[in-house]
């Protein structure tokens, strides 16, 4: 089948969101042409504004339309404990589940020497220091059971072994390999729950 060249465009364009297939793509596709044009136009002012505003905030590097996120901004969260993470997807995660009561710090990536990302690479200078602020800190590893995560978990644990932090990471009742920003809310709230101290 030959799409119109500006439908074909529309579905090359949800092709590229996650888990978007050609038959999805096309209904997404179809279904947008299928709407008001005011709700079409709104949409596409959603997604500039968004794409414009957004932006990492500036004590965790979460996804803010401040200068500082609304988590970072609450004084009823437990500042002393810092919930570390690879990117601001799996914030939205925790807070689905609802139970965490500590702030976050996103990482924006994970140490992977052979693609050359370094720690300098990543939103980890930042973290150390925050926590040199913090009375008994304590970090919570909530990054993947991968190569790249394990790298950065070690790096991370190696920085702060001569410092009085404690460093836990969640519990391994989530699948090796898995996203934290997949997980269902049980799952992870146990994981956060059950969470282990990486002894030094």
């Amino acid at each position: 089948m030959i799409y119109p060249k500006q439908l074909e465009n529309i579905i090359e364009y949800y092709k590229k969101l996650p888990g978007i297939g050609e038959k999805s793509a096309e209904r997404m596709a179809l279904s947008t042409l299928e709407m008001p044009m005011e709700q079409v136009e709104d949409f596409s002012i959603a997604l500039v504004e968004a794409k414009n505003n957004l932006k990492p905030c500036k004590i965790c590097g979460h996804l803010t339309d401040k200068e500082i996120c609304d988590v970072c901004g609450d004084d009823a969260r437990d500042k002393n404990i810092i919930c570390v993470i690879e990117d601001y997807k799996s914030v939205f995660t925790f807070e689905k589940a609802g139970n965490y009561k500590g702030v976050y710090h996103v990482l924006g990536g994970l140490i992977s020497p052979s693609e050359g990302i370094g720690y300098e690479d990543i939103n980890l200078p930042s973290l150390i220091e925050r926590v040199e602020n913090l009375d008994n800190p304590e970090l919570i590893l909530a990054l993947k059971s991968n190569i790249e995560g394990e790298t950065t978990t070690l790096f991370i644990k190696k920085i702060f072994e001569e410092k009085d932090v404690v460093i836990s990471r969640l519990s391994y009742g989530i699948p090796i390999g898995a996203d934290i920003d997949y997980m269902d809310t049980i799952t992870l709230d146990k994981a956060l729950d059950d969470r282990k101290q990486i002894s030094n």
